[in-house]
């Protein structure tokens, strides 16, 4: 059984793994608007995959004896100036997205929640991947800087990145 703390903070992440599927989704419209289909694969398969990471919290919580709550999201940007813009603004995100979950796993600490502190261990291995993602994608970024042809070769490398992570799928 959850406690009415956790689950507050839970509804509260699973709010914020729903307006990632949409910062995602913007990232994808924008960069396929521009003639980016390697980078709008990515985003996609991020939005989607950002979508099943909530719908896991609110199936937690409802099988807890809690109540998942599906609240209004925040819009996101429609604009990104730069492809390094938009990277940094992910990896920023990414790296909210981790203090969020290490704010979860301490409050199960402090209630003595060890079966939420056992469910958050997959998303704490996940947040650490989508940080060195996003990191590794913007060094790229910075590497190739306004370089056209540069920006034309990551976007293959991003849409390879794409196909071997749906072949490597372990959720």
């Amino acid at each position: 059984m959850l406690s009415k703390n956790m689950e507050s903070a839970l509804n509260a992440q699973i709010r914020i793994e729903a307006e990632s599927s949409q910062v995602y989704l913007a990232m994808a419209s924008f960069a396929e608007v521009q003639g980016f289909e390697g980078v709008a694969s990515f985003m996609y398969e991020h939005s989607d995959e950002e979508r099943m990471h909530m719908l896991k919290l609110v199936k937690y919580v409802n099988e807890r004896g809690g109540h998942a709550t599906i609240s209004d999201l925040a819009e996101p940007p429609r604009e990104y100036g730069s492809f390094k813009e938009m990277f940094q603004k992910l990896f920023d995100h990414e790296v909210m997205v981790s203090q969020s979950i290490n704010d979860l796993v301490h409050i199960c600490l402090q209630e003595k929640d060890y079966a939420t502190h056992n469910f958050l261990q997959w998303y704490v291995a996940e947040q650490i991947e989508e940080e060195a993602l996003a990191r590794n994608i913007l060094d790229k970024i910075n590497l190739i800087g306004d370089d056209k042809g540069g920006l034309y070769l990551f976007d293959r490398d991003v849409q390879a990145i794409t196909v071997q992570a749906s072949t490597n799928i372990t959720e």
